[in-house]
Parts: structure tokens; C-alpha cells; sequence
């Protein structure tokens, strides 16, 4: 029963999956997430919580430092569940999958990038309520930017996405 029930829901998160990145080909959606997937690479996402943590003062910047600590604490459960739940990624498994040249080789699960980006604007998102209309809008991008290039089930966003908001409200409450 309980072995049904689990192939039920990966079948369900295939069909989300495929739903997505059956539209690779398209161009506008091709471009917009192969550039919006960095915002949550490490590169850009320590780059910018290092620029707002030297450049700004007051209240964005003990904003910035939540999202930097935050940026840094929540990769190391992300590690963890890599090596415990050694995922392998959608591209290796489901047939006809799309997805860039060389692709990403480690485990699946869960997403790391969705994990940085909510990790670093969570804390901007409580502070600055008015963020949310730019940044939860870029957050999801990134996660559905992971699927839609055929690097992640659905569930290892999700995943991710609760790993970074989480930590970020910890963060968060350590500097206000």
C-alpha cells in the first residue's frame, strides 16, 4: 500500500515536471529561465549579499547580514540531504527530458539554488514588505527555472523553497 501510494505521487510529480519542461524549446521561456536560474547560483547570490552588507547602513544592512548568514546556514542541510537522499536528477530519469549541455551531475535533492535565493530574500521579504512584489516573484522564477531546464523534480524545489525561508525567518530574528 505504502510502496503504491509513493509511485502515485512520483508519477504526479513527473507529469508536473514534464509539464514544464516540455516547453524548453520555446524561446522567450528558454531565454528568460537560463537567465533568471543564476539568481540563485552562488556567484550572484553571495555577491549581492556581500555588496549590501559593505554598501548600505542601518536597518538594510542588518537585513543583509540575516540574508547572507541565512545564504550560508541553509547549504549546509541542503549537503546533508544530498548525501542522505542521493536523488539522482530528472534528465537521468525521465525519458525525452530537455535539458542545457552538461549538465549539473550531482544529486537531485533537494534544489540548492531555490535554497540560496529564499534564504537571501526572506529576510528583505519581512523587513520590506514592498520587496515581495519584486522579489518572491524572482524567488519563484528561480525554483520553476530549475524544473523547466529539466534539473529538478518539483518536489526538490519545494523543498529547497522551505529550506531557504525558514532559515532566512531564523536569521532574520537574530538581527531585529
Amino acid at each position: 500500500m505504502k510502496k503504491k501510494i509513493i509511485q502515485k505521487l512520483y508519477e504526479l510529480e513527473c507529469q508536473l515536471f514534464r509539464m514544464l519542461n516540455r516547453h524548453f524549446d520555446r524561446k522567450f521561456l528558454s531565454r528568460y529561465f537560463r537567465f533568471v536560474t543564476h539568481f540563485g547560483g552562488a556567484l550572484l547570490t553571495i555577491a549581492i549579499a556581500l555588496l549590501l552588507m559593505i554598501f548600505t547602513s542601518g536597518s538594510l544592512k542588518l537585513t543583509a547580514y540575516a540574508g547572507g548568514l541565512s545564504l550560508a546556514l541553509s547549504h549546509v542541510p541542503v549537503a546533508i540531504m544530498k548525501k542522505l537522499y542521493p536523488r539522482k536528477r530528472p534528465y537521468l530519469q525521465i525519458k525525452d527530458t530537455k535539458v542545457l549541455e552538461n549538465p549539473l551531475t550531482d544529486h537531485s535533492f533537494p534544489s540548492g539554488h531555490t535554497t540560496a535565493i529564499f534564504s537571501l530574500t526572506t529576510p528583505f521579504f519581512i523587513y520590506f514588505p514592498f520587496a515581495v512584489i519584486i522579489l518572491l516573484p524572482l524567488a519563484f522564477s528561480v525554483g520553476l527555472s530549475r524544473i523547466f531546464l529539466g534539473l529538478h523534480y518539483p518536489t526538490d524545489v519545494l523543498v529547497g523553497s522551505i529550506l531557504g525561508t525558514c532559515t532566512g525567518l531564523i536569521c532574520f530574528s537574530f538581527f531585529h
